[in-house]
């Protein structure tokens, strides 16, 4: 920890803010908030930020010393808390708005930046660098943002996917207020990548890289837009080419305000804003099945013991954190959701006057860090809590138990795998219930395929570690990819009755990649090269197959058509033509410059013969009769002494 937090005179801290410290939960209260299983550690009053409302809240650790830092976003800005001394948080500064005040404001973490936006107009997304709260000299400092991002005007949230650094803004002035993509990745450089209207507004969403039960979307981005009336899964991976995956409703659906994934990614729980003003319900959490994202099931409802308002919640450690407006934060267990069951843990209550169906109390919850402390933001006052569970100390000198699991990746087409961590997780456990997870080796390729061993470090709160390790299976199951030829029509050339199919990869007219394989060296064409094949139509089929057994394959199609060699008299073989073509029950053979013809065969496309016609009398044209053939295609070869032409039947 930074000597200097640890030095603030005691004046100084009384003039930077007014903090009510530690109260534990005795007889269901905390002082004057009611409780069940969480104490009071700190909070401080909204007034001490000159604000006159509060809204969202999120956290950061500093990498550095893992000092803890409290983000929340007030009527007219963003603030700053030190609570690495839970007991004890210091008020560092407030980020003002970029425009004007607004009820509306959302802050997330990426890269050790802040990412703000409002919904006052013009406002856009504000960037500022969290490192520099390490060195504040003179508390509270008002503070400049380090970057802006004005792609948007307004936007009523935003999400971000920490693994590929991209974040979405969502509810804002542009594509009719779904996610809004902007890269990240250089923090200080935000850059716009388009975006999704296909399914509306979006008023907030979670963004993830997934690897949960569907196969099928395996390290792809996926989006989880709540939307109002629906619930929109879309797969992001490509941003010029974001695809709707599918949609979730459910009955009884007044505004469909936010979700989030339960760990597994088997559930998806969903709060309704307006469910309990419009129906009378208690606090209702939407559960679904997400086991399948391409049809996503409604699975149950639960009812809470209140009739409060339910606004953000999310999921860790198999429980459901719920900023519940006038009933506090809810804490929901959802260990067993296989069944269908939900049972309330325990609760802090901020706002403690009633818990009516109202716009009051706590608009948010941020669960996720390491220590244990808990962030809630009071939206109808700003004030800031900070809660524990009780009986948890900062104070553990016990290892976790680290269970690892083994793991089967899929390489992409680019020959590249990327886990998380927590992949290879299979049920570690610590004494207070607060894990991190790191591996030593994350990104595989080509050369990897096969079994890797990694090692796996769990670390809880307090810095204990323990160790174990896993086995990633590395397979390659992608095809290669093959270029067809275009469809080609061929002469076999004067006086040969049969032409000699080539090799069309030593040609270069075909040719094929693989993203691991690198040369392919099986490769084959069904006819086969040097296949001797008489006039007619024929699929030609081309395949390759990678060292791993993947097979791709392509086909076109081979015309061959010998054409009439010319006489004495210069005969013009495109005077000798079929019609009507396609045909119904006859067709004319027009003959104008009475070539002396034999005979007319005709066979279908698998080059069985199905019909022969005498033209030795045949004059200028001839009627041939097909009434009896079924509709399909068939090649008609038209022969003379001096050669033949075979022409396209097209039967209805």
């Amino acid at each position: 920890m930074n000597i200097m937090k640890k030095t603030f005179p005691f004046f100084l801290l009384l003039a930077s803010f007014i903090a009510i410290g530690q109260t534990p939960c005795l007889n269901g209260m905390a002082g004057d908030y009611p409780c069940n299983g969480y104490d009071l550690q700190s909070s401080i009053l909204g007034s001490t930020f000159n604000a006159d409302s509060g809204n969202d809240s999120w956290g950061w650790t500093d990498p550095q010393d893992g000092s803890e830092y409290a983000l929340m976003g007030v009527n007219n800005g963003t603030v700053f808390i030190d609570i690495s001394d839970p007991i004890n948080p210091v008020y560092l500064g407030k980020l003002p708005t970029h425009t004007t005040s607004t009820s509306w404001r959302d802050v997330k973490v990426y890269n050790n930046y802040a990412f703000v936006v409002s919904e006052a107009g013009g406002h856009g997304m504000q960037v500022f660098d969290l490192t520099r709260l390490r060195e504040v000299a003179n508390p509270p400092e008002t503070f400049t943002e380090d970057a802006h991002y004005d792609g948007f005007g307004s936007a009523h949230n935003i999400v971000i996917n920490e693994v590929t650094g991209y974040a979405y803004g969502v509810g804002t002035s542009s594509y009719s207020g779904g996610a809004h993509f902007v890269n990240i990745q250089d923090p200080l450089n935000p850059v716009g990548e388009g975006g999704y209207s296909g399914s509306g507004y979006s008023h907030d969403a979670q963004v993830i890289t997934y690897n949960g039960p569907d196969t099928d979307y395996t390290g792809r981005e996926i989006y989880v837009g709540s939307n109002e009336n629906q619930v929109a899964i879309v797969d992001v991976t490509d941003k010029a080419n974001p695809i709707l995956i599918s949609s979730a409703t459910y009955t009884n659906d007044a505004y469909t305000h936010q979700g989030w994934f339960t760990e597994d990614l088997n559930y998806f729980i969903v709060g309704d804003e307006l469910d309990e003003q419009n129906f009378g319900f208690n606090t209702r959490a939407i559960v679904f099945d997400f086991t399948d994202l391409d049809n996503p099931q409604f699975d149950f409802d639960y009812f809470g013991t209140t009739t409060a308002i339910d606004h953000n919640g999310y999921t860790k450690d198999n429980k459901y954190y719920l900023a519940n407006y006038t009933a506090g934060m809810r804490v929901l267990d959802i260990s067993d959701l296989q069944n269908q069951n939900i049972s309330e843990y325990g609760y802090f209550d901020t706002y403690p006057s009633n818990n009516s169906a109202s716009f009051s109390g706590a608009w948010n919850v941020y669960p996720y860090f390491e220590s244990g402390n808990i962030v809630i933001s009071n939206y109808s006052d700003g004030d800031f809590f900070l809660v524990k569970a009780s009986g948890v100390t900062n104070e553990d000198n016990e290892d976790p138990v680290a269970v690892c699991q083994d793991i089967t990746v899929l390489l992409d087409q680019s020959g590249q795998a990327t886990i998380s961590a927590n992949y290879l997780d299979g049920g570690s456990t610590d004494n207070e219930g607060v894990i991190s997870f790191e591996i030593d080796i994350d990104t595989f390729s080509c050369d990897d395929i096969g079994e890797n061993t990694v090692i796996l470090t769990i670390a809880d709160a307090a810095g204990n570690t323990a160790t174990c390790t896993a086995v990633v299976s590395v397979i390659d199951t992608i095809n290669p990819v093959i270029v067809c030829p275009v469809d080609i029509t061929v002469d076999p050339g004067a006086g040969n009755l049969y032409y000699e199919v080539p090799d069309y990869f030593a040609t270069g007219e075909a040719s094929a990649v693989d993203n691991c394989t690198d040369p392919l060296t099986i490769l084959s064409q069904d006819p086969a090269a040097g296949t001797l094949l008489p006039d007619g139509i024929y699929p030609v089929t081309m395949m390759a197959i990678d060292e791993y057994g993947n097979m791709g394959t392509c086909t076109f199609i081979l015309t061959i058509e010998s054409m009439l060699g010319k006489t004495d008299v210069e005969l013009n073989i495109g005077s000798i033509v079929m019609h009507p073509n396609p045909s119904k029950d006859m067709f004319i053979l027009s003959n104008p410059q009475a070539i002396a013809l034999q005979q007319v065969v005709i066979y279908d496309y698998t080059g069985r013969l199905i019909q022969t016609i005498n033209l030795s009398d045949m004059g200028t044209q001839k009627m041939i009769d097909v009434s009896q053939l079924a509709t399909a295609p068939y090649m008609v070869v038209i022969q003379s002494e001096k050669g033949q032409i075979t022409k396209l039947l097209i039967k209805e």
